[in-house]
């Protein structure tokens, strides 16, 4: 089966061939040019692979670039005008896995897929990434490049799984809230009463008692934050809360860390709990401090960015409603990055790096983030850890009055 993408590539190459041949009668009914009347007339190949909303790319026999659609220009980062004077290996190392499949694709000349690559250059940082390559016999050496970003997809699989997580850990404060507070309270005022009635030498037993009785309640009550309940929400200004973060960080625990601060001024407010946010953000400052003072880099950084991203919409459970989250947050920081075996559970209760965690900083950020209906991803390599929070914004909707 020939691949229809690759299909219109043809198209469009063997235009641009036609248009160095002379014209010549046609038997087709056609005229002369070529052309058929308006309403025979077919889409042109150039127009559609234009619209396609995943990257397509048309590399030659030296894999320079014949080709690129919009949606490749995003991807890559590189305008068509400047790819038309680089080779691939401008953008992507020789030694890339990439590169085995387009000699794969010219030696079978069949079409060839590949899964799970990774793009990496001081250019170009593109994980998980789908590549599909497909010969053009019209042109020799040709390949064309069809490639999906499944990272969106992998991230949102992630969100649901920290949510999943989250609502366990809901559970599980509800039932410590019910079932182990209401006896300390009974342990704990027996306790303080057996300080009273017996003698020195047993005295600090019952201190231990109660001392522990208390260890145990503030445990449970640092629990109760992943408790149900419903969010009160309003307008909030994001960029006042990340200033209140960064100046709570800066006269603390990140004194030592230079802060920079990329803002879009022209964002609307999010539709969310101020107090939350500021909890969220706070954590995940925090964790960057703690990431870049461990390191004892020489120069710790981090980096706090908003934007406008069109296209980031959540499906709601159990209805057709999709909402908009197209506020996005950025925290970066330039420490070691996370561990590999722990990125996959980052957000799961009690999953930690640190020697003296407890696991349930992020735990809580991903639930918050998914009480207010929006997203988290993280992206993490050596050097470069970034979280990204996709938040919902004001709409009139949200500021009509109720009946």
């Amino acid at each position: 089966m020939i691949n229809p993408v690759a299909r219109a590539a043809r198209a469009v190459m063997g235009r641009a061939s036609d248009r160095q041949r002379p014209d010549r009668p046609r038997a087709d009914g056609q005229s002369q040019d070529g052309q058929r009347p308006e309403r025979e007339r077919l889409a042109d190949p150039g127009l559609i692979l234009g619209a396609l909303p995943v990257p397509v790319v048309l590399l030659d026999a030296e894999n320079r670039f014949r080709y690129v659609n919009h949606a490749a220009e995003q991807f890559l980062g590189v305008s068509s005008a400047q790819l038309a004077a680089l080779c691939l290996t401008d953008l992507v190392p020789a030694d890339n896995p990439l590169f085995l499949l387009i000699d794969q694709v010219r030696r079978s000349e069949s079409t060839v897929s590949d899964h799970e690559l990774t793009l990496d250059s001081p250019r170009l940082h593109k994980p998980a990434i789908a590549v599909q390559g497909s010969p053009l016999p019209e042109e020799p050496g040709g390949v064309l490049l069809v490639m999906q970003d499944s990272s969106a997809a992998r991230a949102l699989d992630r969100q649901l799984a920290f949510r999943g997580a989250a609502r366990s850990v809901s559970g599980m404060a509800a039932i410590l809230a019910h079932e182990v507070k209401n006896p300390l309270s009974g342990i704990r005022g027996a306790a303080q009463l057996l300080e009273i009635s017996v003698g020195p030498e047993d005295r600090e037993l019952a201190v231990l008692i109660r001392d522990e009785a208390d260890r145990i309640r503030a445990l449970v009550d640092r629990m109760e934050i992943f408790g149900e309940k419903p969010v009160v929400r309003g307008a909030v200004n994001i960029h006042r809360v990340l200033e209140h973060v960064r100046k709570l960080a800066q006269s603390g625990f990140a004194a030592h860390v230079r802060f920079q601060e990329a803002y879009d001024p022209s964002l609307p407010p999010v539709w969310g709990n101020r107090d939350q946010l500021v909890q969220v953000i706070l954590n995940l400052v925090k964790n960057a401090a703690e990431a870049v003072t461990d390191a004892a880099l020489s120069h710790p950084e981090i980096v706090l960015t908003t934007a406008y991203q069109h296209g980031m919409r959540l499906s709601v459970p159990g209805s057709t409603e999709r909402v908009e989250l197209p506020l996005t947050v950025m925290v970066r920081d330039n420490g070691p990055g996370i561990p590999d075996d722990i990125l996959p559970h980052l957000f799961d209760p009690f999953v930690s790096s640190k020697a003296a965690g407890n696991g349930l900083g992020l735990a809580l950020v991903a639930k918050l983030m998914g009480d207010h209906g929006g997203l988290i991803e993280v992206d993490s390599r050596p050097g470069r850890t970034e979280f990204r929070l996709h938040l919902p914004v004001l709409t009139e909707r949200d500021v009509e009055p109720a009946d």
